[in-house]
This record gives C-alpha cells, structure tokens and sequence, in this order.
C-alpha cells in the first residue's frame, strides 16, 4: 500500500526584521545634529503650569493625543494646578473636566490618589528622583522620565511608541522593549544631545517616521537612517514615467 505523502507545513510569513545594529557613533551624532538642526527648541506639546500639572497632563495622556489632552485640561488647571486645589476639586469635579479623553474615569482617582500622595509624603511639591515619582499611582518610568526631563532638566529619555519605532527603524538604538530601547539609548546618546533626545526622536516620529507610511523624503535624516522599506518620493515616483502627451 502506498504511503500518503507527508503534508507540509505552510511557511509563516517572515516577519519584518528590525535593525540589528547600531549606527555608530559618527553617524548617531550626524542623527541628532539633522534633528537638532531641524528643531533647535524641542519641547513637549502638553500644556502645563508647573510640575505638578505637567505630572498630572502626562498621566492623562496615556491612550489620548496630546490635543486631546490640552483641551480636557486648559480649565482644569485653571481651578485645580496644585495638588490641594485638585484634592478640593475631588474626583467627580476632575472626571467632569476630563471626559473627553480615554479612561477618565480611572484617570481621575489616579490624579486625585497621586495628588493625595503627593501632599501627605512630599509637602505638595513634585519629587525629582524617579523612583520616587513612580510611587505616585497612575506615574509610571516613562511619565517619570518625561517628567525629569522637562520640568527638571534631567537627561533621560522616555520611550513611547513613537521613539521606539524611530530607534528600531533608524537603527539608532534596536530594542525588543522599551527599556531595552531606553537603555541603548542611554549609551549611544553623545552627551550634548541627551538633554534634547526625547524631544527630537518623539517629535520625529510624530510627524515624519510616522507608523503606517513614513514621510521618508522629508525626513532629514533619512540618507544616515537603515530602514529598508522607505517610502518612494512621489515626485521622483510621478518624473519617472517620462513626460506626459505625444
């Protein structure tokens, strides 16, 4: 009797591989002098008075666009930017304030539970070590980061979606995680950029290495960036096909 023939195994689809290596120190710092180029004065786009509202404007920023957050939090922080005008406000008075972006609800007892702590275990004020800011409910490494960074000067780096799809495309700092991205990045970073590199690579990756179809031929940066599946200039694309009519 004739054996059946084995069924193979469909292939899984390869799965796009990013940047094994690292640029480089001569060409990291030829990245972030185009970036730095490009935007001299980097800041972050979320409206705040002080820390405080800074820590409250980046915890409510998770799952929400910066706009978004902006609008929920102009007259907010005009009734409630310390953390005992926040706890006078109460939960309710921060939800109906902050229903406009995603999970409020949860949002407004984590600003409320963050500014109680605040108040009982650091006299109000905003701690400048990260390990104690990631005490605060609903402030994890990144919003810490963020917040060392502006409003205090520190030179770290919080990787978000945005600087991690530019450090593994760029080839600037491969990573699996984010703390394995912030942590190349911590490396590789040349010491004068380090003060501007969260802002440069999240500002870039907002409006030029976008996620779905990267702006590659406004990018500044794209003749030093490894990634391989650019996107073609539209320009070059349309002067290609050679001159239209007889």
């Amino acid at each position: 009797m004739a054996k059946t023939p084995a069924k193979k195994t469909p292939a899984s689809p390869r799965k796009k591989k990013r940047a094994a290596a690292t640029l480089g120190p001569e060409k990291t710092a030829r990245l972030y002098a185009a970036l730095a180029e490009d935007r001299p004065a980097p800041k972050t786009e979320l409206e705040y008075h002080n820390p405080y509202t800074l820590v409250v404007a980046v915890a409510l920023s998770a799952q929400a666009t910066d706009v978004g957050v902006n609008k929920a939090t102009k007259k907010l922080f005009e009734v409630a930017d310390t953390p005992e005008k926040m706890l006078a406000l109460g939960e309710e008075g921060v939800a109906e304030h902050i229903k406009t972006i995603g999970l409020w609800r949860n949002k407004a007892k984590n600003v409320i539970a963050l500014s109680q702590r605040m108040v009982d275990e650091y006299d109000g004020k905003v701690p400048e070590k990260r390990d104690e800011l990631t005490t605060l409910p609903g402030v994890g490494r990144k919003t810490a980061n963020v917040v060392l960074n502006e409003a205090f000067g520190h030179e770290t780096i919080a990787v978000d979606t945005h600087i991690f799809r530019v450090s593994n495309r760029t080839g600037l700092a491969p990573g699996k995680t984010p703390d394995e991205v912030e942590a190349q990045l911590e490396r590789v970073t040349p010491p004068e950029f380090k003060r501007g590199a969260h802002h440069w690579l999240i500002l870039h990756g907002r409006y030029t290495c976008v996620a779905r179809k990267p702006k590659c031929s406004d990018c500044v940066i794209a003749d030093i960036c490894k990634f391989k599946d650019k996107t073609p200039d539209p320009a070059k694309k349309t002067s290609d096909l050679g001159p239209k009519g007889p």
